[in-house]
């Protein structure tokens, strides 16, 4: 009882988000849209750590979270790439990375999508010429859209889902 007499005292401390161009709801909605037309279904995403600072890791845990919510929109998190559409690969790819990144691209049924989440995933950052570094990820696996951005806002990774989404030609067999 003393519990909900702290809440009711305290009241709503959340601030609200900030103004975007694009309502991030709106984003989700039209994913599901789409991914639905597309594949009948959910979309199923596996997200691969090549290397990042994990500061696009962090944006990515809002994803599932109660302002963005993206399960309710029909996208999901998977533990295998048997099971995943879209690959989402944070960071630059690191010499002891790129061959279980290629791997688990491989693991992926087609039609499959790569979203490249960073700065990091395009030009490898302030990674850049480290010699752990084996490249961006392109470089290892195809890519099908990059989202700039240091960290990217969750929105942001929304709008280059949406995009991916975009690109698949539901003809296509594979690649």
């Amino acid at each position: 009882m003393r519990l909900f007499s702290k809440i009711a005292r305290t009241g709503i401390v959340t601030e609200a988000l900030p103004d975007q161009p694009e309502n991030p709801i709106t984003l989700a909605r039209q994913i599901d849209e789409r991914a639905r037309a597309l594949l009948g279904r959910a979309v199923a995403i596996r997200e691969v750590d090549a290397g990042s600072c994990n500061g696009c890791e962090v944006e990515i845990a809002g994803l599932p979270g109660p302002v963005y919510d993206m399960e309710r929109f029909g996208l999901h998190f998977v533990a295998s790439p048997r099971h995943a559409d879209l690959l989402l690969v944070t960071g630059p790819v690191t010499r002891n990375m790129a061959v279980p990144l290629r791997k688990t691209y491989e693991a992926t049924p087609d039609p499959k999508l790569v979203v490249a989440v960073g700065d990091c995933a395009r030009t490898c950052g302030v990674f850049a010429g480290s010699y752990a570094v084996a490249g961006p990820v392109d470089t290892i696996v195809p890519v099908d859209v990059y989202v700039d951005g240091c960290p990217p806002s969750p929105a942001d990774i929304l709008r280059g889902i949406l995009t991916a989404l975009g690109r698949l030609d539901p003809s296509r067999e594979g690649r």
